[in-house]
C-alpha cells in the first residue's frame, strides 16, 4: 500500500526545487489533488504503486537528467488524467499541468517543460539531446523489464483496466502496441536503462505478443 505521506514529501521536495527561490503556495493541497486522482476507482495499473515505481526509477536515473524535480512533476502528471476508454489522456495531462502548475508557482518555462514532457509518454520516443524526455520514458517503460512474476501482474492489471473490451479486440490493440515498442531502436534511451533493462523488456514483450497469438486456453 502506498506510503501518501511519503508521497506528498516526494511532491512538496520536487515543487519546491521546481519553484526554487519563488515563494508559491502550500503544495500539499496540490498533492492531495493530485494522489485523489492516481487513487480513482477506474484504475488497475496506473495507481499509486505506478506513480511510485516511476518517482523511484527517476532517482535512479535522475544524475542523466539536466532538471531532474521538472521531469518529477511530469511523473506526477504523466497519468493524471486516465480514463482506459479515452484516447487523450495524455493530452488532458499536460492541460492539468498546464492549469495547476503556475498557480502553484513555477514558472511558466518550467511549466511547458513538464507538460511537453507529459505529451512525450503517447509516443515514449524522446530525441537523442532530450535528457529530460530519456529520464522520463525510461523511468515510465521500468516495469516492461520485470521479473516474470511481476509482469505477469502488469500484464493482468492492465487487461483489468480494459474488462470492457472485448478478447479478441484486446489482442489486436495490444498486440499493435508491442509491436510498436518492439520496432523501436531502442526502447531505453539512459546508458542505465540500456544497459539494465532493455534485453529483459524486449523478452518480456516478445513472450507477451507470442501468448496473445495464440488461441484461448492453448498453452505456449
Amino acid at each position: 500500500m502506498a506510503d501518501l505521506d511519503a508521497l506528498r514529501s516526494r511532491w512538496s521536495r520536487a515543487l519546491e526545487g521546481a519553484r526554487g527561490a519563488t515563494d508559491g503556495p502550500d503544495p500539499v493541497p496540490y498533492a492531495d489533488n493530485l494522489l485523489a486522482r492516481w487513487q480513482e476507482p477506474q484504475r488497475r495499473y496506473h495507481t499509486l504503486t505506478h506513480l511510485t515505481a516511476v518517482l523511484d526509477h527517476i532517482d535512479v536515473l535522475d544524475k542523466h537528467a539536466e532538471d531532474p524535480d521538472v521531469v518529477r512533476l511530469a511523473a506526477w502528471f504523466h497519468d493524471a488524467v486516465y480514463l482506459p476508454d479515452r484516447s487523450e489522456n495524455e493530452e488532458r495531462s499536460a492541460r492539468l499541468a498546464e492549469r495547476a502548475l503556475p498557480e502553484a508557482g513555477v514558472s511558466q518555462e518550467k511549466t511547458a517543460e513538464v507538460a511537453r514532457l507529459v505529451r512525450l509518454t503517447v509516443t515514449h520516443d524522446p530525441a537523442d539531446d532530450d535528457h529530460d524526455g530519456q529520464v522520463l520514458c525510461d523511468a515510465d517503460l521500468a516495469i516492461l523489464a520485470s521479473p516474470p512474476s511481476a509482469y505477469a501482474a502488469y500484464t493482468a492489471a492492465v487487461r483489468e483496466e480494459y474488462h470492457f473490451v472485448p478478447n479478441d479486440a484486446f489482442r489486436t490493440g495490444r498486440s499493435r502496441i508491442l509491436r510498436q515498442l518492439l520496432a523501436l531502436p531502442r526502447l531505453f534511451r539512459t546508458p542505465y536503462g540500456e544497459r539494465t533493462w532493455e534485453a529483459t523488456a524486449r523478452y518480456n514483450l516478445a513472450s507477451e505478443l507470442e501468448m496473445l497469438s495464440l488461441p484461448d486456453g492453448e498453452a505456449p
